[in-house]
């Protein structure tokens, strides 16, 4: 049976996108389906476009949302380097042997030349300039030029590419397993570079070879590759690898939140969502962008969130694991058509994954963010406030902002609620009762309820006179967990020093 060894190959031309993120999720899942092998490869044969630290961040990314590969830069394998930059010489005796069974040719244009005749195509009426079969003969390379110039050029250290030698008049047919059958016609198909001038390979040459070198069994990839796809046969062939050729699988495009068109990194910033797994600060603002993870995001809920944009199990389950997604996948059930960005099923996810988190769990993610507000408390007291909050939060930060008042003193009272519930003459009673919760023994919720309805049934009053007035007086604002809980966690003290911060206030607040 044959090895299954599924690879993600990014280039490190600046951050991930979350687009590339599904990609390698969806190479992850299949793998581990298959109990098959996970690699990463890292596609930087174009240097002019690398971007220092974006590898870093793709390894991260990847560590991040639990799909670590099995091999790859840092995790190792028989298959290395898993840098195109440190396999640079494999390729050229590729190259070299396509040149020689006559499937690909020397050309000497130079970019000037190559300009020029574009212009005069373009000038001519043809827009679509290609260096195809047609156009070959009438340019500069080995196929017009006699052996012995071609001969003298190489050897005059001239730079140089090496073009595949694209036939004429025959239809290229591939499966994918995404969108079935489907026909290139060679005649449209132009001579893509495989070796550049500065003799690194192209992506088509470097890819095909990696794939065969690294006997990679499966290419699952993004749909605008599959125009590639015709070139990569063509490789395959010439090179007599065709009956080793990997299944392909090109995903549908992830589309805009109105379904209008490609996602973008600028449509995060447009709209002030991720689209990025990780935040990346760039050489300026524009460049500058907010990832999902700090966005506060759990890292479950993302994958969950990608699997679903452009697959779908086929039932009405949602919520999946990363080991459901593993078992539940399959290549078949992935759609043809784009997948839109619903940017608010991605809060609904990690809503769902908050909630169902222990309290402990949540403590040990937020309590680092804790510590940069400046708030120091116990791994039991922030559990605590998880517990209180998690159901009524979407994202981590959540808990620290919406829950500011565990960690503080109240910045803002709730002034419509004062104006409404805070009786000016009731400020007696509203004084015994805050030192009859004093002078409580036991301060626990259940106690200090029932403190609180005893003093209730003596004034004649009712839950909606005195609860609205203790959740403004000890967190600002009627929005909250369980008012008796809160009391019983922040503690008998703090409790008594808000009560009589918050009646000066309200009383203030009256008068004005």
């Amino acid at each position: 049976m044959q090895n299954i060894r599924l690879r993600f190959a990014p280039s490190p031309t600046g951050p991930l996108h979350i687009g590339g993120v599904r990609t390698a999720l969806y190479n992850y899942l299949l793998a581990r389906k298959l109990n098959g092998t996970f690699i990463l490869r890292i596609e930087d044969t174009d240097q002019n476009r690398y971007v220092p630290g974006a590898e870093d961040y793709i390894v991260e990314a990847l560590k991040w949302c639990g799909i670590e590969p099995d091999e790859g830069p840092g995790y190792g394998g028989d298959y290395g380097p898993y840098r195109q930059s440190e396999r640079k010489d494999l390729y050229g005796k590729y190259a070299l042997q396509l040149v020689e069974n006559g499937h690909a040719y020397y050309a000497f244009d130079t970019p000037e030349e190559l300009d020029l005749r574009r212009q005069a195509e373009k000038e001519a009426g043809n827009h679509s300039f290609k260096y195809d079969s047609k156009l070959r003969m009438e340019m500069r390379n080995s196929l017009t030029l006699s052996e012995a110039e071609t001969k003298a050029l190489l050897e005059s250290g001239k730079p140089y590419t090496i073009r595949l030698k694209v036939p004429s008049g025959e239809t290229v047919t591939i499966h994918d397993e995404v969108r079935g059958e489907v026909n290139f016609q060679t005649d449209e198909l132009d001579d893509k570079v495989i070796l550049k001038s500065d003799g690194m390979p192209t992506y088509h040459l470097a890819n095909i070879v990696d794939d065969h070198l690294m006997e990679i069994s499966h290419v699952i990839r993004g749909e605008e590759w599959l125009p590639s796809t015709a070139h990569h046969v063509l490789l395959y062939r010439f090179l007599d690898w065709e009956s080793e050729m990997p299944a392909f699988a090109h995903l549908p495009l992830i589309l805009k939140p109105n379904g209008k068109g490609k996602l973008s990194k600028r449509d995060g910033a447009k709209l002030g969502i991720p689209v990025f797994p990780l935040s990346w600060n760039g050489e300026n603002e524009e460049d500058s962008f907010i990832g999902f993870r700090e966005f506060g995001f759990d890292p479950a809920a993302v994958n969950n969130f990608l699997a679903f944009l452009g697959w779908n199990p086929g039932t009405e389950q949602e919520i999946f694991s990363l080991e459901g997604l593993c078992e539940a996948f399959s290549v078949e059930q992935v759609g043809k058509s784009g997948a839109r960005f619903d940017f608010d099923k991605a809060r609904w996810f990690n809503e769902q994954y908050l909630q169902a988190s222990s309290d402990e769990a949540l403590a040990v993610v937020i309590q680092p963010l804790a510590k940069e507000r400046g708030y120091v408390v116990s791994d039991e007291f922030m559990a605590a406030v998880c517990g209180m909050l998690k159901e009524r939060v979407t994202f981590y930060p959540d808990i620290l902002e919406d829950g500011y008042y565990f960690f503080e003193g109240v910045i803002e009272y709730d002034a419509k609620v004062i104006r409404k519930k805070w009786k000016p003459e009731r400020k007696p009673q509203f004084e015994n009762l805050q030192s009859g919760l004093k002078g409580l023994g036991d301060y626990s919720a259940e106690a200090i309820k029932s403190a609180v309805t005893g003093f209730m049934e003596e004034n004649d009053f009712g839950f909606g006179d005195v609860l609205p007035v203790l959740r403004v007086a000890l967190s600002g604002t009627t929005k909250g967990p369980d008012v008796f809980k809160m009391m019983e966690l922040l503690g008998q003290e703090e409790v008594d020093e808000r009560l009589a911060v918050a009646y000066r206030h309200f009383e203030e607040q009256q008068a004005s």
